[in-house]
C-alpha cells in the first residue's frame, strides 16, 4: 500500500478518530455501471511487462543496427549477436534503475518519459567509461564501442518514447470506455467528496472511476445530488474497498479527515495492496511544486513559489523565436494564399487588428486574418442579447457576421496564424493564457488578474482541454493552472495537443 499523508493549510493531521463500527454498518449496492474486468494490480502488471518486453526489443535493436553497420564489429557475427544481447539486457535494466517501471506512473504523468531520458544519459556515461576502462579492447574496438553507444542510444530513446506514447494512447482509449481503470472510493465531507468526484469524472484520462463515497455520519441523512452512491460513513471505507474490489481510496482535505483519520485509515488498509491518495486541496498547483517536509515528527506540505523570471523565461522566449521563425518559413505559402483569398472575397482588409491586454496588464495589438464582414464590430451591440458566452466573453454558435471563408478559417484555426507575428515581437508567446479585451477582463473575477503574470499565448491549457467549447470559470481556472505551473515541457505538450485538436477540429469556433 502506498500512503501519502499531506497536511492542509499548515494544520497537523494528528488527532482523534472515533472507534470503528464497521461490523454494524450497511453498505449500499454498487451502481450498475461499476467497472468490471481485472483489478488495477493485474492490468498494471501486464502493462509494465509489455513495456519491459518493448525495452528488451528496443535495446537489442539499438545495439544491433549500429553494430552491423560498423566494419570493426560486423566482421564477427558472434560479437554482433553478443552486443545485441547486451543491449537487450542493459537498456531495460537502465530504465528500471531510473524507476521507469513503477506501477503508480502507469498511464499518468511524465515519469515514464523522464526515466527513458535518464537511462539514455546513464548508458552513454557507462559506455564511455567502459570503452576507456576495459584493458583488452584495441583502439579500433574502443572507437567502435563509443560509436555504438553514441549512435545506438538515441535510437533506443526514440523507439522507447514512441512505444510508450502508443501504449498510453491505447490505454486511454480503454479507460475512456470504462475499462482498465482504478476503482476508487472517495472519503471526506459531502461537499469536498462531491467536488473531487466531479474532477475525477471530468478527466477521462486520469484512469480512475469513483465507485462511491463515504461521508461523515452526521451528513448521511438527507444527502442528495451526489454524483456517486453513498457507501457508508468514514468508518466504512475499508469495508467498502473490500466489498467492491476497489484499488484506491481518495481522501479529501477537510475537517472530516483531519487529525488521526488518515493514519488509522492507512492502518486499516495495510496488506490489501490498496493505494491511499490524499487530495491536498490545491487544484491549481502541480506536483513538482509540492514537497513533503518533516517537522518535529510530522510532515508539512511545502509549496514552492512559482517563478516567472530568470533562465526559464529566457529558454521560453528563445524557443518561441526559433519555433515561430521556422514555422513561418514553412507555412509562408499558406499565409500568402489565405491573405489573397480574404482580399478577393470582398476587397476589405486582410488583417483584423484588435487591442488586447497582455503581460503585466499592458495593452498590445493582436493580429488575425479577418473572418467577419466589414464593419462587424459595429454590429456587436445589437447581438449581445443572443450572447452564449460566459465570464465576460461574447460567443454565438451561429454568428451572422462570419463570412463563408471565415467559417473555414475558424474551423481549422487558420485565422489565428498572423498572431505568429505577435510571438516574434514578444507581445505573445506560443503557449500561454488567452489574451482578452479590456471590457471582458473587467467582468472576470479578481483572481483572474494573475493570468497577466505571464505572456499571453497563441494556444494554452484551456484551448487543448476543450478550446472554444470550454469557457467561463472553467477556462479561467485552467489558465491559472498554467500560470502556476508553466514549464517548457508543459509548453511542448500543449503545442502537441493543439496540433492534434486542430486536425480533429475540436471546439473550433
Amino acid at each position: 500500500m502506498s500512503t501519502q499523508e499531506m497536511p492542509v493549510d499548515g494544520f497537523d493531521l494528528l488527532g482523534e478518530l472515533a472507534p470503528a463500527r464497521r461490523a454494524t454498518r450497511t453498505v449500499s449496492p454498487p451502481r450498475p455501471d461499476t467497472p468490471t474486468g481485472p483489478r488495477f494490480a493485474v492490468w498494471a502488471r501486464r502493462y509494465l511487462v509489455a513495456l519491459t518486453a518493448l525495452d528488451v526489443l528496443v535495446g537489442g535493436t539499438a545495439a544491433l543496427v549500429p553494430a552491423v553497420s560498423s566494419h570493426t564489429l560486423s566482421s564477427s557475427p558472434l560479437r554482433v549477436a553478443l552486443l545485441a544481447v547486451v543491449g537487450a539486457v542493459v537498456w531495460p535494466l537502465a530504465v528500471a534503475t531510473m524507476k521507469g517501471y513503477q506501477r503508480r506512473a502507469v498511464g499518468v504523468g511524465s515519469d515514464e518519459v523522464h526515466a527513458v531520458l535518464r537511462a539514455w544519459v546513464a548508458v552513454v556515461v557507462a559506455g564511455a567509461m567502459g570503452a576507456e576502462l576495459i584493458p583488452t579492447l584495441t583502439a579500433p574496438e574502443r572507437d567502435a564501442l563509443l560509436k555504438l553507444t553514441v549512435t545506438g542510444t538515441p535510437f533506443a530513446v526514440a523507439l522507447g518514447i514512441g512505444g510508450r506514447f502508443v501504449g498510453r494512447k491505447l490505454l486511454h482509449r480503454q479507460q475512456r470506455a470504462g475499462r482498465l481503470v482504478r476503482r476508487v472510493v472517495v472519503a471526506g465531507s459531502a461537499a469536498a467528496a462531491s467536488e473531487l468526484t466531479a474532477r475525477l469524472a471530468d478527466d477521462a484520462q486520469c484512469g480512475m472511476t469513483v465507485v462511491g463515497v463515504c461521508v461523515p455520519d452526521a451528513e448521511l441523512a438527507g444527502l442528495v445530488g451526489l454524483q456517486a452512491p453513498v457507501l457508508g460513513d468514514l468508518r466504512d471505507v475499508a469495508t467498502a474497498v473490500e466489498r467492491f474490489g476497489c484499488d484506491a481510496v481518495a481522501v479529501t482535505s477537510d475537517d472530516a479527515t483531519r487529525f488521526t483519520y488518515l493514519r488509522e485509515l492507512s492502518w486499516s488498509l495495510e496488506g490489501s495492496g490498496v493505494e491511499m491518495l490524499v487530495d491536498p486541496g490545491l487544484v491549481e498547483v502541480a506536483g513538482p511544486r509540492m514537497h513533503i517536509r518533516p517537522l518535529v515528527g510530522f510532515p508539512l506540505l511545502h509549496i514552492e513559489e512559482p517563478h516567472f523570471t530568470g533562465p526559464r523565461r529566457v529558454v521560453k522566449r528563445t524557443t518561441d523565436i526559433v519555433l515561430t521563425g521556422l514555422g513561418m518559413l514553412v507555412i509562408s505559402p499558406v499565409l500568402l494564399l489565405i491573405a489573397l483569398a480574404v482580399k478577393l472575397q470582398d476587397g476589405g482588409p486582410v488583417i483584423f487588428a484588435q487591442k488586447r491586454i497582455g503581460r503585466g496588464g499592458e495593452e498590445f495589438t493582436m493580429y488575425k486574418f479577418r473572418s467577419m464582414r466589414i464593419g462587424a464590430e459595429n454590429e456587436l451591440a445589437s447581438l449581445m442579447e443572443r450572447n452564449e458566452g460566459k465570464g465576460g466573453l461574447f460567443k454565438m454558435s451561429d454568428d451572422p457576421r462570419i463570412t463563408r471563408l471565415g467559417r473555414i478559417l475558424r474551423s481549422f484555426s487558420l485565422d489565428e496564424l498572423p498572431q505568429l507575428v505577435n510571438v516574434l515581437n514578444g507581445t505573445m508567446s506560443l503557449v500561454g493564457p488567452r489574451p482578452h479585451l479590456a471590457h471582458e477582463l473587467a467582468k472576470m473575477p479578481a483572481h483572474s488578474s494573475r493570468r497577466a503574470l505571464v505572456t499571453p499565448g497563441l494556444t494554452g491549457l484551456w484551448q487543448v482541454s476543450g478550446r472554444s467549447d470550454l469557457e467561463g470559470d472553467a477556462a479561467i481556472q485552467l489558465d491559472l493552472r498554467y500560470v502556476e505551473n508553466w514549464s517548457l515541457t508543459l509548453d511542448l505538450h500543449i503545442l502537441w495537443k493543439t496540433f492534434s485538436a486542430v486536425l480533429r477540429r475540436v471546439g473550433a469556433a
